[in-house]
């Protein structure tokens, strides 16, 4: 019998008995997929249909963004994590029906713009569900990306806050917590092959009733995790900070009301919307393309294509991102759609139009596409541990094809900018610490990335992290107090490593750390951008340097400084690496580096990125390159071969007119070595991806997707809307491979020998 054989009664039965007995409630594609803002429930029409004096609502919205301050500074003070105290955190205040409305003046605006799909969850699956519910008092936590989030280290406290017994906004308090028991200590587990590998995952469920923890559901998370002080102390922070924002939400509506806080919210969210559409239709019509490329999976060198396209159409913008890698089935370098979207709201509010409010109603208007099962739309069961690969490139997405809109807008809304350094160039630690504590997390160096060359200024150097403009780099003394990292060199601006132009890229900083103290101590990287530029350029300005990761192991520097206290006066990793002044075994791979542990005194050495540079570097005033030279962020050599600046090198005074026919010279020389564009796509351009490139992506059709591997002799073409997960092999694998066959060749030879000798 099918349903159309079905009585009515008999239908709504079975309907309310599926309803009633679903298997797994698991992330729900209607919500994960609808970053739009919800139609207007009755309360809200009730309340604009009311006229609301204007300025009243800005009285309002003043008072509300307070609150959220307080609250954010609660957490920030309080917090336990690394995260809380680097700011790496938001709070955040959501209409009934769970749209975000406001965030916190500073924090991590990607938190909050995930943190609606979960409320929408909850709204959906738990308010009529009699072993749930939801009522005043009641607080939800979630870290599950898959539900919406960024990765599984981030966890909310959600809040529905009632008020004369009608539910009138949902509160959040979200922090990057760090450890949450995976595979990796320190929640950002590259070596993850599975979604089973990354630790808890916390679909939201209610852990709060009558204000306070349920003491069983804390004792469970924290047994998930390596570090349980952190997770209860944190749980209470949050908890604690949403109750104090739910106490100034109820101080507004004692004073103004229901329906002036409702109307104020909703009127938040439509107006931006409204004005994002009017800024679209001031754009000119058309298309403007960027590509960019992840080059590593974490575990091996591999090009990933994220291919996207911007196209506006009067008041429509479509954000076009089909073309990119498929997902992979055991890397963690995924992520879904919706946290694609939330990385994108972040970067269009924190690079194109900064002056807007931080909503989620930024986004509402803008369609975007992309291709299912691919590595910035993956399915549930694919790892995503560390999803901020492929977010951090829609961070930076709309730099260039965004820049190319707005150059000739008669009003622009902030500078032309060019790709700010979008790399977690940090270290993720864990182990055992001088205290006798297992711990694990990462530190605040990540929050110093080097910001784009503008068009009428240099970038700024180390300024913030790509995923939020307030945050803070850290306080290294806090650091080594918690745990047994020593920085040997920190923040030291790396010299040359810079994206030239007419103005450049603000430049990154050097870390160089070691442990002290810990029988038991380990570090791991995520980042990539060791074999393709992580900043592009812009209008002729040079992308960044590629980055390597740098060790000296089987050294104790702390011998070597009691032998020698001015060794550190060469702690500079170039000149480390160049000089070698130490005993041990030195080394450089990849970013990319799963966990692994860490003998006292080894030295660990890595740099944060600059971010491009903007225009012609012949354009650059000489005197802006001496500026360079005398804070000696710049080598001669570099003023010379990339600037073509004749000066004094004592007294770094610029020969103008030297200067001038040295330009000029390289003009006429670059013409010289120029092609016709036809000739140069003939030698350039091939029909498909080279035998040997490890590579993932479209090609010359966004509807066939190539997935290569020349490890394992393998190559797929797949049609795009038909896309399915790569398997990689696992590099030891590979390794043990490739020594077993030199072992076998060895034999082979030594065999031939033998029998030579015989005869």
């Amino acid at each position: 019998m099918n349903d159309a054989q079905l009585s009515k009664d008999d239908k709504a039965l079975l309907d309310k008995f599926l309803a009633d007995n679903r298997l797994f409630l698991g992330p729900d594609p209607e919500i994960m997929r609808n970053h739009g803002v919800q139609p207007r429930s009755a309360l809200e029409e009730r309340a604009l249909a009311t006229k609301l004096d204007p300025h009243q609502i800005n009285h309002v919205r003043g008072l509300i963004h307070a609150a959220l301050s307080e609250s954010f500074t609660m957490v920030n003070q309080m917090g336990a994590a690394p995260g809380a105290k680097w700011g790496d955190l938001v709070t955040a205040i959501f209409t009934a029906q769970g749209d975000l409305a406001m965030i916190a003046p500073h924090g991590i605006i990607t938190f909050a713009a995930c943190c609606f799909y979960p409320i929408r969850f909850i709204i959906k699956n738990w308010v009529d569900d009699p072993t749930v519910g939801v009522k005043e008092g009641d607080g939800f936590i979630h870290n599950d990306a898959r539900y919406g989030g960024v990765h599984n280290t981030d966890q909310s406290m959600m809040m529905p806050l009632y008020y004369k017994g009608q539910l009138v906004c949902w509160l959040s308090s979200t922090i990057h917590e760090g450890e949450n028991g995976a595979c990796e200590p320190g929640g950002l587990p590259a070596a993850a092959e599975s979604k089973y590998d990354e630790g808890i995952k916390m679909s939201p469920f209610k852990v709060v009733e009558n204000y306070q923890l349920k003491r069983d559901l804390v004792t469970f998370l924290q047994n998930s995790v390596r570090d349980p002080k952190l997770q209860l102390e944190d749980m209470k922070v949050k908890l604690h900070a949403v109750m104090r924002l739910g106490e100034r939400i109820t101080a507004i509506l004692d004073q103004f009301g229901e329906e002036l806080l409702t109307g104020t919210l909703r009127m938040h969210l439509e107006d931006t919307e409204a004005e994002v559409r009017r800024r679209i239709r001031e754009m000119p019509d058309g298309t403007t393309r960027v590509l960019q490329f992840m080059d590593s999976t974490l575990r091996e060198n591999a090009l990933q294509k994220i291919s996207c396209a911007i196209t506006v159409k009067g008041d429509r913008m479509i954000c076009d991102f089909r073309g990119s890698s498929p997902q992979f089935m055991n890397r963690s370098v995924n992520t879904n759609v919706a946290s694609f979207k939330a990385a994108l709201c972040t970067g269009l509010l924190q690079n194109i139009w900064p002056d807007l409010p931080h909503t989620m109603a930024v986004l509402s208007p803008i369609e975007i596409l992309t291709d299912r099962n691919s590595v910035i739309d993956a399915e549930g069961e694919m790892p995503q541990a560390m999803s901020l690969m492929p977010m951090f490139k829609a961070c930076v997405a709309w730099n260039v094809p965004m820049s190319k809109f707005n150059y000739s807008l008669p009003h622009r809304y902030t500078a032309i900018l060019a790709p700010q350094y979008d790399q977690a160039a940090t270290f993720i630690y864990g182990g055992l610490n001088q205290h006798g504590d297992v711990t694990g997390n990462f530190c605040g160096d990540i929050n110093g990335m080097g910001q784009g060359a503008r068009s009428h200024a240099d970038g700024e150097h180390s300024v913030s992290p790509v995923f939020g403009f307030m945050a803070d780099s850290g306080e290294h003394e806090i650091n080594e107090e918690d745990t047994p990292i020593i920085r040997l060199g920190a923040q030291r601006i790396a010299k040359d490593r810079i994206g030239f132009g007419k103005y450049r890229g603000g430049m990154g900083y050097e870390q160089i750390a070691t442990a002290r103290g810990s029988g038991m101590w380990g570090f791991m990287t995520g980042c990539e951008g060791s074999k393709f530029s992580s900043a592009q350029g812009l209008f002729g300005g040079y992308s960044c340097p590629s980055y390597q990761l740098c060790k000296i192991k089987g050294v104790n520097i702390f011998d070597e400084l009691k032998k020698n206290p001015r060794i550190v006066d060469v702690f500079d990793i170039v000149q480390l690496m160049n000089e070698q002044p130490l005993p041990g075994k030195y080394t450089s791979q990849d970013m990319g580096m799963t966990f692994e542990l860490c003998t006292e005194g080894e030295v660990y050495m890595i740099c944060q990125g600059a971010g491009g540079g903007y225009g012609d570097v012949l354009e650059r005033d000489p005197e802006l390159v001496m500026k360079d030279l005398r804070e000696d962020l710049m080598s001669h050599e570099n003023a010379v071969d990339i600037y073509k600046v004749v000066y004094d090198k004592e007294q770094l005074v610029v020969d103008v007119e030297a200067t001038a026919e040295l330009r000029s010279a390289e003009r006429r020389a670059r013409l010289a070595r120029s092609k016709p564009y036809d000739e140069f796509v003939a030698e350039w351009v091939t029909p498909e991806p080279p035998k040997h490139l490890t590579y993932f992506g479209s090609w010359n059709d966004n509807r066939e997707i190539w997935a290569q591997n020349p490890a394992i002799n393998m190559t797929v073409k797949m049609d795009a809307d038909k896309l399915q997960g790569f398997y990689m092999p696992n590099p030891k694998d590979l390794r043990i491979a490739e020594l077993e066959g030199e072992v076998g060749a060895l034999k082979s030879k030594l065999e031939a020998c033998v029998s030579a000798t015989k005869k």
